[in-house]
């Protein structure tokens, strides 16, 4: 069955979203959780969506120095070679959006944001709105407030395409319409459109509106 959305801008998440990086991030998260002798599942489950500091502010020893250690982390995901591709499709669609039109909101520091959209073959949008430049992460709906006004828009003019419930909770709280790409369906989706990847959507522009068409079977 296909769905339509419009909007007057779409802004897309990262990781999980746009871009497949779950080999390296498990990875990182998993040597995380040995060294300080925690449940790994636990460690996943937190950090999916949110920003490193968050998690490492939720799990890490109250006596480190949780902004270095945070730091320490995202180095590591920027050096750490491959693995980082494009959900199925999400090139081509991002590509299909006049950049003027488009935004990214990510819990990925700037650099990082930059090397993995760029490792994926993705094309950076014009506005961009990562960790460093929100005072409060997501599930917050700061960054989407803040990536709306960067566009000239209201939330409510805004598509947000998002994997994760922190992001899917954050976008719905700014009073953006939302599309879940993959898997989640937890209760904080209820009522959304969703497609697996972006091979079940494409976009036009109309009249300046983003028409998106979604295959949603």
């Amino acid at each position: 069955m296909e769905q339509t959305v419009r909007a007057r801008a779409v802004i897309f998440d990262m990781d999980g979203t746009l871009v497949d990086s779950n080999a390296v991030v498990e990875a990182i998260w998993t040597t995380f959780a040995e060294r300080f002798g925690l449940v790994t599942a636990d460690v996943l489950g937190f950090s999916h969506g949110r920003q490193t500091l968050d998690t490492v502010h939720r799990f890490a020893p109250a006596d480190l120095d949780h902004e270095v250690l945070a730091a320490e982390l995202a180095s590591t995901e920027i050096e750490t070679p491959g693995g980082i591709v494009e959900v199925p499709g999400a090139a081509e669609f991002v590509a299909s959006i006049p950049s003027a039109l488009t935004a990214l909101v990510t819990s990925a520091p700037l650099l990082l944001a930059k090397t993995r959209m760029t490792e994926a073959g993705l094309p950076i949008p014009p506005v961009v709105v990562p960790a460093e430049d929100v005072d409060r992460g997501k599930p917050d709906p700061e960054g989407y407030l803040r990536a709306a006004e960067l566009l000239g828009l209201s939330p409510a003019e805004t598509v947000v395409f998002e994997d994760a419930p922190a992001g899917i909770e954050s976008a719905r709280a700014a009073g953006a319409q939302v599309v879940v790409v993959g898997a989640y369906d937890g209760p904080v989706a209820n009522g959304l459109h969703r497609i697996p990847d972006f091979t079940a959507a494409r976009a036009s522009v109309d009249g300046g509106e983003v028409v998106i068409t979604l295959d949603t079977a």
